[in-house]
């Protein structure tokens, strides 16, 4: 009889498709998934896995170029936000429809933060992807959703690792996934690009015209040659978030301790890498591989 797992997806922007890696391990070493909780991309991975598309969904992402990514934003004037996100929604819908979460076949609870009230939302029916929308509307990047007297932005404001959600499915184990892990040992081997350490979205990003493009006023770089890690009104935006978000975990995390707790190291990638698809999942593959030998290990 295969053991049962109540999986819970974390929030962590690019480095999220590793949750599809740990997702592969756990079905490759014999888990059954019965339950997932997400919030953000955790909630975005976790609805596919979910609905059955995880597969389609992944060879998607693994296709994206840098160039596809920024295709895929589309940008408003609009104040509380910079993306829509109606373009991502629409290839979303492509791969999974929009299927209402009370029928998909594995429990699935997607995690929002209500900025009105102050409070974490819960969607566990309805239109899936309408609360993938809600949970990923990261502040800043994405529009947030609008409904009545609600503003909805992104579960990780709240509760970036969502625990509590997969209690109620009482599997044999919790198995937490954290995207804002203080982990350095992996790294990940990512191409050499002029770009690789200031974003295709910050303030000295330039479209590629051939020749070597170079922003008027040049960075100060560190010791070893690359740019600082915050270079631009961008990135001083995802770190703060990525702090908050690191910090919140860890709380949630010390509240209700899952079974085990796979770390992902926040220095795998930055929050907005999307073209990394294929790097992101061997990492969450190779993370979850030896945090699962070691939890089976200790169970013997």
């Amino acid at each position: 009889m295969k053991t049962t797992v109540s999986l819970v997806l974390g929030s962590g922007g690019a480095r999220g498709y590793s949750h599809i890696g740990v997702i592969e391990e756990l079905n490759r070493r014999g888990y059954d998934i019965v339950c997932i909780a997400g919030s953000s991309m955790g909630a975005l991975i976790g609805g596919m896995y979910a609905a059955g598309r995880l597969d389609e969904y992944r060879d998607w992402v693994i296709s994206l170029k840098r160039l596809d990514v920024i295709k895929l934003m589309d940008l408003t004037l609009r104040g509380e936000g910079t993306i829509r996100g109606e373009r991502l929604l629409r290839k979303l819908q492509e791969i999974v429809g929009n299927p209402l979460i009370e029928e998909l076949p594995i429990s699935y609870t997607a995690v929002a933060t209500d900025l009105t009230h102050q409070k974490e939302i819960w969607f566990q029916k309805g239109a899936m992807l309408d609360a993938i929308r809600a949970s990923i509307a990261v502040p800043g990047f994405f529009t947030p959703v609008i409904e009545e007297d609600r503003v909805l932005v992104d579960g990780g404001v709240l509760n970036p690792i969502p625990i509590i959600p997969t209690v109620a499915a009482h599997a044999d184990l919790i198995i937490a996934v954290d995207l804002n892990a203080d982990v350095q040992r992996h790294r990940v081997a990512l191409p050499e690009t002029r770009f690789l350490e200031s974003s295709g979205f910050s303030d000295e990003w330039q479209p590629d015209t051939g020749a070597e493009a170079k922003p008027e006023n040049s960075k100060k770089t560190t010791a070893d040659g690359m740019l600082p890690k915050t270079t631009g009104r961008i990135d001083v935006l995802f770190n703060s978030v990525e702090v908050m978000q690191a910090s919140l975990g860890k709380y949630k995390v010390a509240g209700y301790p899952p079974d085990q707790l796979i770390g992902i190291p926040k220095e795998a990638c930055r929050f907005y890498d999307f073209h990394r698809a294929k790097e992101m999942i061997e990492l969450g593959r190779v993370i979850a591989r030896e945090s699962l030998m070691q939890m089976e290990k200790s169970m013997r």
